[in-house]
Order: structure tokens, then sequence, then C-alpha cells
């Protein structure tokens, strides 16, 4: 008989949902460790447009993989994997049960299947890149995609930069698009019979929260960015231009609601403007990660943020699959 692999909870959603609040509940009754799945938590100095938890609950609740990259600095999905099955094992080594909790769905898929083999980033070609999408928009951008990796094109969307960015470094490095590179990566699992997913170690127990109806979602959102404009989104924003070496091409500027604010600064924008978007383009963020949570190939048990009992169906479902004993 097998040995049972030792138990880790995902905890996803869109972006508003509620995630970390159950986050914390469950950490208040279970022997668990918070991992972050965020791709903008990793940056210091940017804790109020990402909504980071406040100083008071890292120090009581500490969340692996916050604040380890300065936002000058790219963090990959490969370097994600890396570090979360880290700070996986570590947990389990202190008899403790790994809690992934956040939005990026794309490091949830890189964690549990692996990654193909890519080529390394150009930073020559991605400043090539940039400066066309700037001159030429976006959509030209998409569009090339479209002909190149017409996959990866009906994936990404075109508001999605660093994600269109990337495909197309992919296909421009090594002549070969990024669905093509992950396609051979399926066949030879195939040949050998296994599959990264097969071989991720843990016993995975998948919970997702986001509320039944959507202008629910909605509401919370453009709630959320003013009362973050009242906390000092804008200042927050202003220190991290006076550092000099950070730009609006870099991935951690291209963060929602970063992105808008940057704009307002350099003018471009009206401060309702700035808002507007920045609600519209979070809005936009939520609809990919409900579209990712919707093609998952996993067994994902839904609570409703708006009920007030998710925490006892949190941990019946995590019973029934044997997570909790």
């Amino acid at each position: 008989m097998s040995e049972r692999l030792p138990p880790a909870i995902f905890l996803m959603g869109p972006t508003a949902a509620g995630k970390t609040d159950l986050a914390i509940e469950l950490a208040r009754v279970l022997p668990c460790e918070l991992i972050s799945v965020d791709s903008a938590l990793v940056y210091r100095g940017m804790d109020i447009g990402t909504a980071k938890p406040d100083k008071a609950t890292l120090a009581e609740f500490h969340h692996h993989l916050i604040d380890i990259r300065d936002p000058a600095e790219s963090y990959s999905a490969a370097e994600f994997r890396t570090d979360a099955l880290a700070a996986m094992a570590e947990a389990t080594a202190r008899g403790r049960i790994p809690l992934l909790v956040g939005g990026t769905m794309l490091y949830f898929k890189a964690l549990l299947d692996g990654l193909a083999a890519m080529p390394g980033a150009n930073a020559a070609l991605r400043a090539e890149l940039e400066a066309r999408a700037q001159a030429e928009g976006w959509e030209v951008l998409h569009a090339e995609l479209r002909v190149v990796d017409p996959e990866s094109a009906a994936r990404i969307h075109p508001n999605d930069p660093q994600r269109l960015i990337r495909a197309l470094e992919v296909y421009h490095v090594s002549g070969e698009s990024m669905t093509a590179h992950r396609q051979r990566q399926v066949a030879e699992n195939t040949a050998v019979g296994t599959s990264s997913r097969n071989q991720f170690p843990y016993t995975v127990a998948q919970l997702a929260i986001a509320p039944a109806q959507r202008q629910l979602l909605h509401e919370r959102i453009a709630l959320r960015f003013h009362a973050m404009l009242e906390q000092g989104f804008i200042g927050e924003v202003e220190a991290l231009r006076k550092r000099g070496d950070l730009h609006a091409g870099l991935p951690s500027i291209r963060a929602v609601g970063y992105r808008q604010v940057w704009d307002y600064l350099d003018g471009n924008l009206s401060r309702d403007e700035m808002a507007q978007r920045g609600i519209i383009a979070t809005r936009q963020l939520a609809k990919r990660q409900f579209t990712w949570l919707r093609g998952w190939q996993q067994d994902v048990h839904w609570l409703d943020s708006a009920e007030c009992d998710n925490l006892p169906r949190a941990l019946k479902y995590l019973k029934a699959v044997s997570i909790l004993t």
C-alpha cells in the first residue's frame, strides 16, 4: 500500500473576493502555514494597491512569498514554483498544512503541472516589444501573436502585456510558439507514462471563493479601489516614482491599479479617469481569474463570499476529502 501524500490546501478566487479573510480564519483553527500565490504581493513597498495584509496581520500570521522582491526586479512562474515547493516542504516538515492563497492562477497551474522548458528572458527584445506597444498599441502585438501562436492569443487578453510580451518573446527567441513548447512537454510526459501533476508531492484540497452574483464582486472592487485611494495609494506610487529606477514597463508597475495611477501622475489621466480605469482593469482581471477557474481541470469546492458560514463549510469539505482527520 502506497504511503499517503502530505496534505495541502489551495484557496483560490478572483480579486476582492475575500480570500485573505477566509485564509486567516482557517489559520486560526487549523495548523496551517500561509503561502501567498500573488504576483504583486511579492514586491516590497507595494502595499496599498495590492491589498497586502497589514503589518499586524502579517506579524500574527506569517505569509511566505510576500515582500521577497524589489519592484525593479521580475519574478517568474518558474521562480514561484521553486519557492512555493520549498515553503511547502518546510511547513510539512514542521507538521503543518501548507495553505496556498491567492489569485494568480498561472502560479497555481505552474505548481501543479510544472512548466515547459522555455527560452530565458531577452531584455533587448522585451524593450523593443514594449516600445512597439507604446508606439502602435497592444492590439497590434496581440494581432501578431494571433498569427504565430493562435492558441496563446486566445488565452491572453490584449490588456495583459506581461503575458503577451512573454509569448512573443518565446516565439522570436526560439522560433517556436509557447504552445509548441507546452505540447512537446505533454508528449514527452505521455511517452514516459507520467505527468507533472502526478508527481506533485501533495494531496490537495482546492477551495475557491467568490460572490455568486457577479455584480456584488463589481461593487466590492469599486469600493476597495476608492478605499485604496483614501488610504494613500497615490502617495505610494509617488514614492515608487521618486526612486528614479522604476518605469511603466516593469511587471511591478504594470500591476492592476499601479499602471493607472502612474498614468495619472504622468498627467495622462484625470483623477476621475484614473479611478474609473483602475476599477475597470480590476474587473477585467477578475474576469480572467474566473475564466481560469472555469477551465480548471480539478475538483474545486466553491464558497460564496456573501455567505457568513464559509469557515464551517470549508472545514466540512476538508474533512470530507480527508485533508482533516
